[in-house]
């Protein structure tokens, strides 16, 4: 096989992958992985090998002994007694299953989504000497920055140069003293004192004064040196430096920070929440702690189960809880709010809010209470998940709501999960909002 095949091939292999990933998402056994570890079952894939070439070596058929005929099939199994038509037998195959860490899963889920979310840090827990890059103006004599130095030196010394010739043809201009060429010269933005030109008007031969008319004769007749074209053509002689031109190199500081997340996972387990709804939430749910634990340094996870009252559990209690009980969503965010003030301030934590349910709630508490509390709650993101198999019910209005509050808004993210093919659709519905 070339080069080029097993290039081919290989894209295929990690293709299938993705596609495996995307299939376990929606319809595979989550309960196969651990939080640190996820296990996808894949599709027996050959990897392409090299192998030597035999065809001039002679070599040996796979014959019993003697050598096959053509058309003998090679390298399988001959019928044994009973077993004539190869019958199906009765014991268990062999899956094979992809183990990846959460990490990795998320890379995958990157690939498979087109996703590029970047995590912030938050927490500086390291600083570091980078290059000596910045400059202050003071320092230890051994990192004096000439090249800083020189440079406003001269640039110092253009600033005050300026074209001596030229002024003093202004003082031969008639009835003109050192006061009116003063004036003529620091409109014309020439630097030059009043002392100088009160000394070059002292040495000004008597029959020289009165040679032009007036300035315009004298500025159309001579004409002006610029700084840099007079340095250009004479040189420098010396560069007047100064000690507020002194700067001095130290090392950039480079901080890492820690990217810090915490995921509120928040469930509805009221009595309209069957077993069906139930495990669209778990679906859309678990792939999404996996992916943001891959995603971050240190990930933690609270889970907050409600229906008329929310209270908070463990993750092992989180999908199984039975229905049961009225519908207050607001109260899971309530609880949320103490929870993230308490333990996780925005300020050192990245937040994302997760909640899901079918969308049915108590009367008025979407519009005076949950939308009021999303916005009070600091979070890169905010999500909700409408979870109704076969469609909207009648009094499932609660994601129309938040949806309609929020629109347009970057922080906030809407999906509905109407069967488990929908769950990929809503996992980029979700990152690919934060990722805005």
């Amino acid at each position: 096989m070339g080069l080029r095949e097993d290039l081919e091939r290989y894209r295929e292999v990690g293709e299938q992958r993705r596609q495996d990933l995307a299939e376990f998402i929606q319809y595979g056994d989550l309960g196969e992985s651990r939080a640190d570890a996820v296990r996808i079952p894949i599709k027996i894939v050959d990897l392409p090998e090299f192998v030597y070439d035999r065809r001039d070596r002679g070599g040996v058929g796979q014959g019993q002994g003697e050598q096959p005929d053509v058309g003998d099939p090679v390298g399988q199994p001959e019928p044994g007694d009973g077993d004539e038509e190869w019958d199906p037998g009765e014991e268990g195959g062999e899956h094979d299953y992809y183990e990846m860490d959460p990490e990795e899963f998320a890379q995958e889920l990157d690939e498979e989504l087109g996703l590029d979310l970047e995590p912030k840090g938050k927490t500086v827990v390291e600083e570091t000497e980078g290059e000596f890059t910045d400059v202050a103006r003071t320092g230890p004599s051994s990192t004096l920055d000439f090249e800083t130095l020189f440079k406003r030196g001269i640039t110092r010394k253009l600033a005050m140069d300026f074209d001596g010739e030229y002024v003093r043809e202004a003082l031969k201009v008639e009835g003109w003293g050192p006061e009116t060429v003063f004036k003529w010269a620091r409109a014309d933005g020439i630097p030059v004192s009043l002392g100088w030109i009160e000394g070059e008007y002292d040495d000004l031969p008597a029959g020289e004064r009165g040679k032009w008319d007036s300035i315009e004769a004298m500025e159309a007749a001579v004409e002006r040196e610029g700084a840099v074209e007079r340095v250009r053509r004479e040189g420098i002689d010396d560069v007047p430096f100064r000690r507020q031109d002194e700067r001095y190199r130290y090392p950039e500081t480079i901080e890492r920070k820690e990217r810090n997340v915490v995921v509120v996972n928040i469930r509805d387990v009221s009595g309209s929440m069957r077993e069906q709804k139930r495990e669209l939430v778990e679906r859309t749910f678990t792939p999404l702690d996996w992916y943001l634990q891959g995603k971050y340094d240190n990930a933690e996870f609270v889970y907050v189960a409600h229906d008329a009252d929310a209270w908070e559990v463990q993750r092992e209690e989180f999908f199984g809880i039975r229905s049961g009980g009225g519908t207050r969503i607001s109260s899971a965010y309530e609880l949320t709010q103490e929870i993230l003030e308490a333990k996780y301030p925005f300020s050192e934590w990245n937040r994302y809010v997760l909640a899901a349910g079918d969308s049915e709630n108590s009367s008025n508490d979407t519009e005076e209470r949950v939308i009021p509390l999303m916005a009070e709650i600091d979070a890169n993101l905010h999500a909700y998940v409408e979870t109704q198999p076969g469609g909207e019910a009648i009094n499932a209005t609660h994601a129309e709501e938040v949806n309609r509050n929020f629109a347009g808004s970057d922080d906030v993210a809407v999906a509905f999960v109407n069967e488990p093919g929908d769950v990929t659709d809503a996992i980029y519905e979700i990152l690919s909002t934060e990722e805005s």
